[in-house]
């Protein structure tokens, strides 16, 4: 069984990883968790998560690590910046979305790979951003083993995102993605009922 951890920080964006995670939760070999700094954090949209592993007890393996953005990326605590440098070192593909993308730039973790975010302006200040490979103005950009994306961009993520783990054949990847962006009736339209 694949495990894939969601990390939520307070005030995290709810609607990002929505299309992610339910996708992934779906599928048999693969078990959806959270993890976090806190016990209890809550969504923007107000919704109470009590997270499934306090950073420092988690599981050693997991095979994928989904930074949802959010409030408080502007956190400054070692133990996180230690799990997810530690997720980094080990090659397990890492998904980030707005402001964790921020976090990822401030910390030195976006200069070895191509990426995006909200805005590269944002982090021309921050000391460790020394990139190496571009910044590009895509709504998400998968390298490697990293998928960024910026804020507006939760259903161009959840496709790079399960491309890069090989969650399924392109085509059902497709069929996925297509779904969520255009709705029931078009699908049907384009594939047929899926539930006939």
């Amino acid at each position: 069984m694949k495990k894939v951890f969601f990390l939520l920080l307070d005030e995290y964006a709810d609607w990002e990883g929505a299309y992610l995670a339910s996708s992934l939760n779906q599928k048999e070999d693969w078990s959806v968790y959270t993890i976090s700094l806190e016990q209890i954090v809550r969504s923007i949209g107000g919704f109470k998560t009590t997270v499934d592993y306090i950073i420092g007890s988690e599981p050693d393996h997991f095979d994928l690590l989904v930074m949802i953005g959010g409030n408080s990326w502007g956190d400054d605590s070692k133990k996180l910046l230690h799990f997810v440098e530690n997720t980094f070192r080990q090659n397990i593909p890492v998904a980030a979305i707005c402001g964790a993308v921020d976090y990822l730039a401030k910390n030195g973790l976006l200069n070895h790979h191509s990426h995006t975010g909200n805005s590269a302006d944002l982090w021309r200040d921050d000391e460790h951003y020394e990139p190496t490979c571009e910044f590009i103005e895509n709504q998400a950009v998968r390298d490697k083993q990293l998928v960024t994306a910026n804020g507006t961009a939760p259903i161009e993520f959840t496709s790079l995102t399960l491309e890069m783990i090989e969650f399924d054949t392109s085509e059902n990847i497709e069929k996925i993605i297509f779904m969520n962006r255009y709705g029931f009736y078009e699908y049907c339209h384009k594939y047929g009922n899926p539930y006939a």
